[in-house]
């Protein structure tokens, strides 16, 4: 049996940041009919909601949640908003275009400044911060993968002005990690406190006239009809969004496997240790490494530092309300030492856990069945923030019926094949992260200045 923790007891830092887990919003009161009912409150159903009223205030728009608005990912999360291309562009021009997968990746960055203009509209305060993403190289195989990443990006035309590669001299100036052989930036990403910006744009979202019903778990989504521990609620278009939780939703076990993510949160580190370390633009971090890791410089000056630990629960089952184990904390905090060795000794004020939502071929996907009205979004695999606003817009326009050029971008309405029955897909995926660590170990022992093999391998296995 896995042992199960949690510093400080809250779903996340995040809510203990806000001073604590929020309130419940009344539950569905009954049946009910509506224009649009959106399953899941987080991101992707918050963002829908808001285009879509945007463009037709007159529509009726019902959202049900199991638990809180934000209480998965969206309020879980590293707080990375970064417009990052992280999916396989050849699988998307399997189904289209050159020119729409580049069009897809220009639309997946300018989301980052789409958010930060609608908080600003909207007066919502999430500690958000315009700087840049860097993923650091500490091994000639690391390096060998971000001048790749480079060569590939500028090769889907991403804007010189967009990212950039830097030496090992400047790249230490800005973030002091031992070992470094420089660093792929980002430029126009943005840090955010994530549980303020899904409990902010929630509210924006009522204000506007959606009904939040919360404490209310969805049994069954069929065509007009999605039915509830509370009630009916009869609407002619439904979106599914609910991303990392799709799984417990009855047959579709198979169609988006929850992976666990932890993050860490040391206590505020002094001025003297800041000086120490750089970090001053409040950049996000990140390294090369085949295990990945994610971290932030959060507002009030704790890291937040975030990896996969245990990867997948056997049978796609979800966490107990952030719990996470005490040998995922221990090997973040030996991740953070790692990167940062002036931050050996601080005290963990923090630690949890959630999931994110992993289809087939890892490859995020939005559509909408004209036949039944069923409309879903989600495969974010890490990079949701940013994501799942350019998910709401294009739900939005698909629900509206308009052909847009984000409705006719190759991301939508893919349908990934599902995932193998367990013990299938436990197995694929906790062999995929046992090559890499073996690989990170073999790579970080001098193993050459190329990709390990093995890590390739458990891309094979998996369709990663």
């Amino acid at each position: 049996m896995e042992d199960d923790t949690m510093i400080n007891g809250e779903v996340s830092f995040w809510y203990a940041d806000m001073g604590g887990v929020p309130g419940y919003r009344p539950a569905l009161p009954g049946d009910l009919s509506a224009d649009v009912c959106i399953v899941g409150a987080g991101f992707t159903g918050l963002w829908t909601a808001y285009y879509l009223l945007k463009a037709r205030p007159d529509l009726s728009v019902v959202l049900l949640e199991k638990e809180f608005a934000g209480f998965g990912a969206s309020g879980r999360n590293g707080g990375w908003c970064s417009g990052e291309f992280a999916w396989n562009r050849g699988k998307y021009l399997a189904g289209g275009t050159r020119e729409g997968v580049i069009a897809f990746e220009a639309q997946a960055r300018a989301a980052v400044a789409e958010v930060v203009r609608v908080t600003r509209e909207e007066g919502i305060d999430a500690d958000i911060v315009e700087t840049d993403c860097l993923t650091y190289a500490c091994t000639a195989a690391q390096w060998d993968r971000a001048q790749a990443d480079y060569a590939a990006a500028l090769d889907w035309q991403a804007p010189t002005s967009r990212i950039e590669l830097i030496g090992a001299e400047e790249a230490t100036a800005r973030i002091r990690i031992p070992g470094t052989k420089g660093a792929l930036v980002l430029h126009g990403v943005a840090r955010v406190q994530p549980a303020k910006l899904v409990r902010g744009l929630a509210e924006v979202v009522e204000r506007m006239g959606a009904r939040i019903c919360e404490q209310t778990t969805v049994t069954e989504i069929a065509k007009g009809r999605v039915t509830t521990d509370r009630g009916v609620v009869s609407a002619p278009r439904i979106i599914r969004a609910t991303e990392g939780f799709t799984a417990t939703l009855p047959g579709s076990r198979r169609d988006l496997i929850p992976l666990n993510s932890a993050l860490i949160v040391t206590e505020p580190l002094s001025d003297a240790l800041w000086d120490e370390i750089g970090w001053q633009g409040r950049e996000l971090l990140s390294d090369y490494s085949h295990a990945y890791c994610y971290a932030q410089r959060t507002r009030e000056g704790r890291i937040a530092m975030g990896g996969r630990g245990v990867p997948y629960r056997f049978g796609s089952g979800i966490d107990d309300r952030g719990r996470t184990q005490a040998a995922t904390i221990a090997q973040l905090k030996e991740i953070l030492a790692r990167m940062l060795p002036q931050t050996r000794g601080l005290r963990l004020d923090h630690a949890w856990c959630g999931v994110l939502g992993v289809p087939r071929d890892w490859c995020v996907t939005a559509g909408l069945d004209p036949e039944t009205g069923i409309g879903w979004a989600g495969g974010y695999v890490g990079v949701g923030v940013s994501t799942s606003n350019l998910s709401g817009r294009t739900l939005a326009d698909l629900l509206l019926d308009r052909q847009t050029a984000l409705t006719a971008l190759p991301w939508v309405n893919r349908r990934p094949r599902k995932w193998e029955p367990e013990p299938f897909r436990w197995l694929g995926v906790h062999g995929m992260y046992q090559l890499y660590h073996l690989a990170d170990r073999r790579e970080a022992a001098g193993g050459g200045s190329k990709t390990s093999r093995l890590a390739a391998l458990a891309d094979r296995i998996t369709g990663h």
